[in-house]
């Protein structure tokens, strides 16, 4: 075997070709390609499953509504508790009741537990204001901090306050499931840059 034959594809190069590109025989590696015998591959994503929603869903936000609402509930409860608790002192300041015993046990319980539930109901409200405002910046803690705030007020809503609880009751239940839903989810778990 010879290296100067032009034929001889295991030979030297020849000399006359121009340079940059390969001769008879040569494998191609230009720019960027792997090695010899590799084919390239795509580049790599990685892929976290569902992409993350950039604007709120509409059960989300809805979701939001109904604790607007909630809160809405809570300071007309607020108001109507201390207007009771404001009636049964002044009614427990009259003459004509003061002699009546049952009245004035009742009157003594009655405020204090009015004053009470005041307090309650406008502590509930303030804690349902704040988390509505956090459904935009909030994470998961603040989505579960919400599930058990609704399932706590579906909860309330039954057994002491039957009649009037009723409206909490469904909110409370809507809110849950519109935030514990794959929506609310991937909402609440999207990354924040």
């Amino acid at each position: 075997m010879s290296f100067g034959d032009p034929n001889n594809p295991y030979g030297a190069p020849q000399g006359g070709q121009q340079s940059g590109q390969p001769g008879y025989g040569y494998p191609q590696q230009g720019q960027g390609q792997p090695g010899y015998g590799y084919p390239s591959a795509p580049p790599v994503q990685q892929s976290y499953g569902a992409t993350a929603p950039t604007s709120m869903p509409g059960s989300v936000s809805a979701a939001r509504v109904m604790l607007w609402v909630i809160v809405g509930l809570q300071l007309v409860g607020v108001a109507l508790f201390a207007i009771g608790a404001a009636g049964v002192n002044a009614a427990k300041n009259d003459e004509t009741l003061q002699e009546d015993a049952s009245f004035q046990q009742l009157a003594d319980y009655s405020a204090g537990m009015l004053w009470a539930l005041t307090v309650f109901a406008l502590a509930w409200g303030v804690f349902a204001a704040v988390l509505a405002l956090k459904f935009k910046t909030g994470g998961n803690g603040v989505r579960i901090t919400i599930l058990v705030f609704a399932i706590i007020t579906a909860i309330l809503g039954i057994y002491p306050f039957i009649l009037v609880g009723l409206v909490h009751t469904v909110l409370a239940i809507l809110v849950a499931v519109f935030v514990g839903n794959a929506n609310g989810s991937s909402w609440f778990r999207r990354p924040r840059y």
